[in-house]
């Protein structure tokens, strides 16, 4: 067994090649060999948002705070709450981000692939993507 304190993880903010808008990222637990899994705490200032990106394995997320949006390519964007849980399948193609006046805190868990991808980073969500026109 392994206890990790809050006090020796740090906070980093998003790589602007991921994400538009300010977002950071608290590393809760990256799993050792043989484990590829990771779970990571995602916090969103309204109106950031991830780039549209998928994963080999799949992802899970788990609203804590906030409201955010998460659209799949090609259907509606959905809105999402504190509880709500999102399971998004392996490669599938898909956003998600606070709303635009509110911030959203999720947690993310992904399992990286043989070859060690987690995820696979397209281009950003633009404006219009964002709002739903």
């Amino acid at each position: 067994m392994k206890i990790v304190s809050a006090s020796e993880r740090n906070s980093r903010k998003g790589p602007e090649d991921w994400f538009t808008g300010n977002v950071w990222i608290d590393e809760i637990a990256v799993g050792a060999e043989p484990s590829r899994i990771r779970f990571v705490r995602v916090s969103f200032e309204p109106g950031a948002r991830t780039a549209w990106h998928t994963h080999p394995l799949g992802q899970v997320l788990h609203v804590v705070s906030g409201h955010g949006l998460v659209q799949l390519e090609g259907e509606p964007i959905r809105h999402i709450h504190p509880g709500d849980t999102v399971m998004i399948a392996p490669d599938e193609r898909h956003w998600h981000g606070a709303g635009p006046g509110n911030t959203m805190v999720h947690l993310a868990v992904q399992e990286a692939n043989q070859e060690g991808v987690q995820v696979t980073w397209m281009e950003k969500v633009t404006d219009a993507e964002y709002s739903g026109k």
